[in-house]
């Protein structure tokens, strides 16, 4: 078989297998991240560990790779159980962390902490 009909046959499977749209011609293109995601020396996301405020005064921790996406799903009250029921929540506190599970092991720590020891890092940033 000549390459000319090994050419044509390929084109026309992938022209099937995309059902008649036009054939994709090199690597797909994917739209880049915003640059507050990353870190730009390593290229690695941010983690954050942060406490949130809430309208009873109480606080509450978490982690995440996109603060401030993060804080809109809270007061959207898409963010987690306890916040939904305590809005509108404030960013009080957020610290960059070097890695997930560094951000984790940040976040058992402080929600191991009682109450005063809490307050007490807020007031000290």
């Amino acid at each position: 078989m000549s390459i000319a009909k090994l050419r044509n046959r390929l084109i026309r499977r992938r022209f099937r297998r995309y059902g008649g749209a036009a054939v994709p011609s090199g690597p797909r293109e994917v739209p880049p991240r915003p640059p507050s995601v990353y870190n730009c020396r390593t290229m690695r996301r941010r983690w954050q560990v942060y406490l949130l405020r809430c309208r009873d005064g109480s606080l509450y921790t978490g982690i995440t790779d996109d603060l401030d996406a993060r804080i809109v799903r809270h007061n959207a009250g898409t963010g987690s159980k306890y916040v939904r029921s305590r809005l509108p929540a404030s960013l009080a506190y957020a610290e960059p962390a070097r890695s997930r599970s560094a951000a984790m092991k940040r976040e058992a720590e402080i929600k191991s902490w009682p109450r005063p020891l809490k307050l007490a890092l807020l007031n000290e940033k």
